[in-house]
């Protein structure tokens, strides 16, 4: 029990260093292949960065049949790419990440997203673009976490929204912490079970 409860208090203890890339303005013109082969690898460069900031020796980043990341040497990772920027990070624990830019969205897109009871905790911002896409990432970010993808959205429910930065997402029976971060136009989410999260947005190359 005491090596158990250790180990909590350890990854609560350690700094967790996402890294956001951005996407160089010549992908624009690539073909669509191509272009989803040269995010893939941004992206994993973002998980290089994360890693060498966090003083870890990155491992073979292998996915499973399903595309979920495997952990290498007891280390999680997780990416997210979009067509402006990607976004990767390595933790002691299961870790998820989403980058989105934000913008308007259908009410059939809130409506799939989230219960009414979700939305009513946002009130009386509860229709904004802002709302949607901090609960739309979050989920996102859990469902990489919890290793279930998209397919169990909807037994992802917001529980709590703590501040403009941080809520609390069930899923699983389990309650994820979750640290938001605005850029650009953007928002990222990122499952937190450390006490410090470092975001690290680094310009063009």
């Amino acid at each position: 029990m005491d090596t158990i409860q250790n180990r909590k208090s350890e990854i609560r203890n350690q700094i967790i260093y996402p890294v956001i890339l951005p996407v160089p303005e010549r992908v624009k013109a690539f073909k669509p292949r191509e272009r989803v082969i040269f995010l893939s690898r941004h992206a994993r460069r973002a998980v290089a960065i994360s890693a060498a900031k966090s003083g870890i020796a990155l491992g073979d980043l292998l996915k499973d049949e399903n595309g979920a990341p495997l952990p290498f040497e007891n280390t999680f990772w997780s990416v997210t790419h979009k067509p402006g920027y990607v976004g990767g990070v390595v933790a002691p624990q299961p870790v998820g990440i989403d980058i989105e830019r934000i913008r308007p969205c259908s009410p059939a897109l809130f409506r799939k997203t989230a219960a009414a009871s979700e939305w009513a905790l946002a009130a009386p911002d509860h229709d904004s673009p802002v709302i949607f896409f901090r609960y739309w990432t979050s989920k996102e970010a859990v469902l990489k976490a919890s290793r279930t993808g998209l397919k169990d959205l909807s037994n992802c429910r917001i529980l709590r929204i703590i501040d403009d930065q941080h809520l609390l997402v069930e899923n699983q029976e389990r309650t994820w912490p979750v640290e938001q971060y605005f850029f650009d136009g953007h928002i990222a989410s990122i499952v937190k079970e450390t006490s410090r999260i470092e975001w690290s947005l680094l310009k063009a190359s």
